[in-house]
Order: C-alpha cells, then sequence, then structure tokens
C-alpha cells in the first residue's frame, strides 16, 4: 500500500523473566504500518501476537516482564521512551486496543455510559452532556438498537456480540490513528463473527483507522487484511501481501495453518489437517530454527542455525532453510536481517 508509515516496529524483544528461565514472548520483530493499512498477525497461542501489541500499547507488566530491547515509533517518536503522562495522551486517544474478551474488558460494577463517557471527558475534554450524546452516536453506529436508552445498561445486560460492539464503539470513540484488535471475534459464533468483522472494516474505513488485527485463525484476516504477518514462538516467520500468503505461502508453518482451516470445496469425508505436535517451550530456547521438531521438510541445519530471512519481492519474505522447490528466492538475506518496511 502506498502511504505514510504512522508506526515503525523494530527489532522489538519482550522478556519475561521466570524460576525457569527467560521467556522471550517477542524476539526481534519488526513491522511496519501505513495510514489506513489492515495488517493481520496470525500465530497458534503463546507464539508472541498479544504481547507484541501490549507492547506497543506499553502495558507491558514490570516485573516479571520487561522490554528488552528495540523501538516502537508512532511518527518518528519512540513510545518506549515517553513518560506515563505522554503515553496516557497517546493511548485510547491516538492508538486504541480491543481486548480479547468483552465479557471481561468492560468493568461489570459500571454503567456503559460512565465507562464511555470517561473516555470522551478525558481525551477530549467534553462536558458530561456533549460526551454523553457522542457516546450514544457511537453505540448507534456500533449497531446497537436503541442506544440512547441502552446506554445506561450494565455490561452483564449485554449479550457476547453486543458486548464487543460495545468495545469496538469505546476504541473507536476518539477517532483514534491504528486499532489493534485482539482476538475480537473469539467468543462469538460464527454468524456473530461476520457481523463483528464488517462493523470494524465499516467502521474503520469510515474514519480512516489503520487497523493490526491479531487471530489465530486464517479464515479471518482472509476478508479484511491488507498484508499477513506470521508470528511462531515470538519471531515472524513469513510476512507478504494477503494475496501472496494465500496463493504461495513459503514456510511450511503458514502451509499447515492454510490446510488446517475448513475448506467448503473439499469432500465433508476428508480428515481436516492438523500440524503435529506443540508450539516449543520459548524458555531459553535454542539458536535454530523452533518449528523443526514439527516441520515436514526439516533439515539437519534447521536445528543447529536459524535460518536468514528470504525476500521473494513486493514485500514477501520468509525464514526457512528447505525453501519450496517450485520458487526459487530472489535474493537472500543475511541471518536475522529485515527486509525494507519502507
Amino acid at each position: 500500500m502506498d502511504g505514510e508509515v504512522i508506526l515503525r516496529v523494530n527489532n522489538l524483544q519482550t522478556h519475561f523473566h521466570t524460576d525457569e528461565g527467560v521467556v522471550k514472548a517477542v524476539d526481534d520483530v519488526s513491522f511496519s504500518l501505513r495510514r489506513g493499512e489492515v495488517i493481520g498477525i496470525v500465530g497458534e497461542s503463546g507464539s508472541g501476537k498479544s504481547v507484541t501489541n501490549l507492547s506497543i500499547m506499553n502495558l507491558i507488566q514490570t516485573p516479571p516482564g520487561k522490554i528488552a530491547g528495540g523501538e516502537i515509533l508512532f511518527h518518528g517518536q519512540d513510545i518506549l521512551k515517553m513518560n506515563s503522562k505522554q503515553i496516557r495522551e497517546i493511548r485510547g486517544a491516538k492508538i486504541s486496543m480491543i481486548f480479547q474478551d468483552p465479557m471481561t474488558s468492560l468493568n461489570p460494577f459500571l454503567r456503559i455510559s460512565t465507562q464511555m463517557i470517561e473516555t470522551y471527558r478525558l481525551h477530549q475534554g467534553l462536558s458530561k452532556k456533549e460526551a454523553r450524546e457522542k457516546a450514544v452516536q457511537m453505540l448507534s453506529l456500533a449497531g446497537i438498537p436503541a442506544a440512547e436508552e441502552r446506554i445506561d445498561a450494565y455490561p452483564h445486560q449485554f449479550s457476547g456480540g453486543m458486548c464487543q460492539r460495545v468495545m469496538i464503539a469505546m476504541a473507536l470513540s476518539c477517532n483514534p490513528e491504528i486499532l489493534i484488535a485482539d482476538e475480537p471475534t473469539s467468543a462469538l459464533d460464527v454468524t456473530i463473527q461476520a457481523q463483528i468483522l464488517d462493523l470494524m472494516r465499516g467502521l474503520t474505513q469510515r474514519f480512516g483507522t489503520a487497523v493490526i488485527l491479531i487471530t489465530h485463525s486464517l479464515g479471518v484476516v482472509a476478508g479484511i487484511c491488507d498484508a499477513i504477518y506470521v508470528m511462531y514462538a515470538g519471531r515472524i516467520m513469513e510476512r507478504g501481501l494477503t494475496g501472496d500468503i494465500f496463493e504461495d505461502p513459503r514456510h511450511p508453518y503458514t502451509r499447515g495453518l492454510i490446510k488446517s482451516v475448513p475448506r467448503l470445496d473439499k469432500p465433508n469425508s476428508e480428515r481436516l489437517f492438523s500440524i503435529p505436535g506443540q508450539p516449543p517451550n520459548v524458555v531459553d530456547l535454542p539458536p535454530c530454527c523452533p518449528f523443526f521438531p514439527r516441520c515436514p521438510d526439516v533439515r539437519d541445519i534447521c536445528k543447529t542455525r536459524y535460518p536468514g530471512e528470504i525476500d521473494y519481492g513486493k514485500g514477501h519474505s520468509a525464514s526457512c532453510w528447505a525453501l519450496p522447490s517450485r520458487a526459487l528466492p530472489s535474493r537472500a538475506l543475511p541471518s536475522r536481517a529485515l527486509p525494507s518496511q519502507a
């Protein structure tokens, strides 16, 4: 996509110090986000998706967590070097986040009106009456029927889908430049999932908001994201435009994720594919490819060295020693190097 890069994450490292050792939840992750762009960060549970985005929001609990290295540049300013006052001015107003479970993200003891009005008054300095009017307007845009009456309800009086609509309305209430959505459809049934994704797509396009969508499902990102980043064991294994990732996946892990998605054009009798084995324990991982115990194309070198990133052009790259025979790399990057994000 063309457009101004508003967020750039460079070599981010987020570690957690435990009794068992250092958990490298995010290990040398880099990516960029342009104005109005929608990117998806995909991977199994424990791959580092949520920790990456909590790091962007500067919400890593210390201790045991610590951002050990890298930089997070928002309009050229490093969020990691900001003081608490500067971060509060950005968080919620410029960069907003929808957390994973809508039923537990809302305060059960406070009315919806109280929780929404607080955001407007804090970040926009509106009066209570003005804040309430804007809150009702956002709830209506988010598809809440009779918003003027229901704004005074408590969260337990809403269904899971309606709570998620409230969370989206709250996240977009101050017209942020970036919206981070952490598994926004995980607790919802398939029909409501589609409605929520359509709602997010429509509202973010209306407000011109860039989106980072975190999910374990490639089916979710297929119809909404411009680009996809596939994470495993704290690292990005493959990145590229959505069409390129689905049409020509290069990394064995990406191919496994795609094969794991149910297909309507396949016979019902065919057994759904699953990637063998379990994700690795990320405590003190050895300097090799973390996917090798589960990889069908494993080689001896995979067990001793981490692969460099192979650039296929058009922003499509993958880190793998066992390249697909049908596609040769245009050039090989040195180990741990990154393609240009400009």
